[in-house]
């Protein structure tokens, strides 16, 4: 009798977080199901790791007895760094973080903590695959892509795939009946147009928040963006090696 997948479920929203639970509860119906997950929301926390202070990972209790469930001090990276090499006595299956409560599209992958676990586990050999609905409300409606993320997930289970495989799955703010389907993309070309809101304490001391304008430059019709605006999910293979591969040769041109 083959034994169930084990399931490695993290997020950057916090252990109580809605999106967590509606992806453990999706992942309990695939697999065996581990949680790793930051005590406290650790948004935009990109690919941070605790280096310079100590490490807290407890037990605690879960909602479903067959589920196993830790919270941890540290950030997205630190939960899946801790599940694979000290809590887990084998590697996942799979490591799924999310759902994150809010858009990880495009450039947003850069500064994301939910994508920065996914990636974590691709790294250590793990296939991964980060969750975000474009919606940050706290009580935002997951019901609508349990489907979805179930057959995904179950697609990179039972297809031969690379070990490192990551993807960035991002869903559309929209009713079941809504969405058009999947769309496999590429990440779109985008910028935030930054500012900061400068204001006073009541000591006179100066302080900061923040905002900005997100600018899409890309027309692509291939894009997430463009896949998100109309009515799809989108799914974007993504990967960790930086490397501007394009640009070798011209470097190697340059009198260096």
């Amino acid at each position: 009798m083959n034994k169930k997948p084990l399931i490695l479920v993290t997020n950057d929203d916090g252990i109580n977080a809605p999106g967590l639970r509606a992806l453990i509860n999706v992942m309990s119906d695939i697999g065996e199901v581990l949680v790793v997950a930051p005590d406290s929301p650790r948004s935009a926390m990109g690919h941070a790791i605790t280096i310079n202070s100590i490490l807290h990972c407890k037990k605690i209790k879960s909602d479903n007895v067959n589920i196993i469930e830790y919270s941890c001090s540290g950030t997205p990276a630190d939960c899946v760094k801790l599940a694979i090499n000290e809590i887990l006595d084998r590697k996942p299956n799979i490591c799924v973080s999310g759902i994150n409560h809010g858009s990880n599209s495009s450039i947003n992958v850069v500064y994301s903590g939910t994508m920065s676990a996914a990636i974590e586990a691709g790294i250590q050999g793990v296939p991964a695959i980060g969750f975000s609905l474009l919606d940050f409300k706290w009580n935002a409606d997951f019901e609508p892509f349990k489907n979805y993320i179930e057959k995904i997930t179950l697609e990179v289970i039972n297809n031969p795939t690379p070990k490192n495989l990551i993807l960035n799955v991002n869903l559309p703010k929209l009713k079941e009946n809504q969405i058009k389907g999947i769309k496999i993309c590429r990440q779109a070309n985008t910028t935030w147009l930054e500012k900061f809101d400068k204001r006073s304490n009541p000591m006179g001391e100066k302080y900061y928040w923040l905002t900005g304008t997100f600018l899409n430059n890309d027309n692509g019709m291939d894009t997430d963006e463009w896949a998100l605006d109309n009515g799809y999910i989108s799914i974007v293979p993504t990967q960790y090696d930086l490397t501007d591969h394009n640009m070798i040769q011209t470097l190697k041109k340059w009198n260096l």
